[in-house]
């Protein structure tokens, strides 16, 4: 038996009905879910990742388990930068919601150490017009470069995301969130003079809001923004 019809049966034998259930009505419009939790694919991916991961990455997946366990396998896998970045062209056109989008990124931990190579290559997927490509770039940026070196082409590329899908505008909104908790001072002049459409502005209000790491008193100043937005 090969490794993929082997860990389909595996993932089945996993699933969950009242997971299912749970995961599907997070996923609207996403099909084949079989509700098997992230902790247990992640398990699945790291022994994938050691066994024979290139067939496993080269057949068609069904379920949408698979399609996750197939970006995680790529974010565990052993290969160089370069090989790595194949793999992630190969996938980011097979992200079909949030939740492998977000999961994929935040697997892609060697970006940390060769953050110039993977900023090249992901900068075309912020221009691409499709709502899940422009998401990875996004969710990318919000997990590797809010750093020092980064922030200020950050902000300025997340200034110019215009697009009308909701997971675009959600992704951010949350990224923005992300930023003025890690670097406020930047982000926070930013908001002074930002560029975004309303309906991303509020998300942005919204999400800053609701976070844990973001000082009382830019909350404050935050809620009278929001406040005056009302009133328009």
């Amino acid at each position: 038996m090969d490794i993929f019809t082997e860990t389909r049966k595996e993932i089945e034998q996993l699933a969950e009905n009242d997971y299912k259930k749970f995961s599907a009505s997070l996923l609207p419009g996403i099909d084949h879910v079989l509700g098997v939790r992230l902790p247990q694919l992640r398990e699945l991916a790291k022994r994938i990742a050691k066994e024979d991961w290139h067939r496993y990455l080269a057949a068609e997946p069904y379920y949408f388990e698979e399609i996750m366990l197939q970006g995680m396998v790529i974010g565990a896998i052993q290969v160089t930068p370069e090989e790595r970045l194949q793999y992630i062209a190969g996938f980011v056109p097979c992200i079909n919601s949030w939740s492998v989008c977000d999961t994929f990124c935040g697997g892609l931990k060697f970006t940390a150490k060769n953050q110039a190579l993977v900023w090249e290559f992901m900068q075309p997927y912020l221009h691409s017009g499709e709502e899940y490509q422009i998401r990875f770039a996004v969710i990318m940026m919000m997990s590797y470069y809010l750093t020092d070196d980064y922030i200020d082409t950050v902000l300025a590329l997340l200034d110019g995301v215009n697009h009308d899908a909701y997971y675009v505008k959600m992704a951010v909104a949350w990224a923005l969130a992300t930023a003025l908790a890690k670097q406020p001072e930047k982000t926070w002049a930013y908001f002074q003079n930002h560029h975004l459409d309303m309906d991303t502005w509020k998300k942005t209000i919204q999400k800053s809001l609701e976070s844990r790491r973001i000082s009382e008193e830019q909350k404050a100043a935050l809620r009278v923004m929001r406040s005056q937005l009302a009133k328009k």
